[in-house]
């Protein structure tokens, strides 16, 4: 007769025609209620375009429909509300990059008032935020000069890495040329003192080697004065170069000298000049 007098839980029940009868019907399952598109306005003054959807669901049959007069409908006004006021607190910026901080905040909100009504709000999601043609425009503009500065950092990177790879290969270079150059310096110097030292051995050594050493220097005396008559015109000359001999026998006192021969004798005393005369 128009007086609450029980919820009924599923199952099966029987009514007495004409004193009771089912008011409200509420269902306990989870649901979608798609939020309208709106305008906002950010902190700073940009009008946006938002919509959402809101995901709720019953818990109290009773406070549903006796705590508001239509539980969906103030559920919606509540959310769109506690949408602009969050909106207002965000400038236009923050409100793409903080889409969950948002959601989270409007749940609460909506929580905190749905609560009298036995409704639970689980999540809400903003769907499309649609700033204004302009600001998309400056947007667009402002993404592109960023782009545009990345990749010109981006190059004078590699330009500077390339640069500095260039000159540390050049220097790493040089220092293996170098050191290539110093050791084969030093291999050849090695291989002419062994060299020498072999001669010097067999010379000393051998019942005949001042002759052969002779004979060695006679023949190369012969092939330089050929080979500078082939390579030019002019030439400088000793004032005998017939006379092989004296030349032959300048170059054995030096070798003497050198080896040690005239080491106690005071050292080239006793070398002929290579044109055959005799020194003072």
């Amino acid at each position: 007769l128009g007086k609450f007098h029980k919820v009924l839980e599923p199952g099966l029940h029987f009514l007495i025609p004409l004193v009771d009868r089912i008011a409200y019907a509420h269902s306990l399952k989870e649901e979608s209620l798609p939020i309208p598109n709106q305008q906002a306005i950010t902190k700073d003054n940009v009008t946006i375009s938002i919509d959402g959807v809101l995901y709720l669901r019953v818990l109290d049959p009773y406070q549903a429909s006796y705590g508001v007069h239509d539980p969906i409908v103030a559920v919606v006004q509540l959310a769109q509300t506690t949408m602009r006021s969050e909106i207002g607190k965000m400038t236009l910026d923050r409100t793409f990059e903080e889409r969950d901080a948002l959601n989270a905040a409007i749940v609460q909100v909506i929580n905190d008032a749905a609560q009298a009504w036995g409704i639970q709000v689980l999540r809400y999601e903003i769907r499309d935020i649609i700033p204004p043609q302009s600001i998309k425009q400056a947007m667009e503009m402002q993404a592109e000069a960023e782009r545009r500065r990345r990749a010109e950092v981006l190059q004078s990177e590699g330009d500077r890495q390339s640069e500095v790879n260039l000159a540390q290969g050049k220097r790493q270079s040089a220092i293996l040329r170098a050191e290539g150059e110093a050791q084969a310096i030093l291999e050849r110097a090695k291989a002419t003192a062994q060299g020498i030292e072999l001669l010097s051995s067999a010379i000393s050594g051998s019942a005949g080697g001042d002759k052969a050493a002779a004979l060695r220097v006679a023949e190369q005396w012969v092939g330089a004065w050929k080979e500078m008559a082939q390579k030019s015109n002019t030439m400088i000359v000793p004032a005998n170069p017939g006379d092989a001999s004296s030349m032959v026998a300048t170059a054995m006192g030096i070798f003497r000298h050198v080896g040690g021969d005239a080491a106690a004798g005071g050292g080239a005393a006793g070398l002929q000049p290579a044109d055959g005369r005799r020194a003072n």
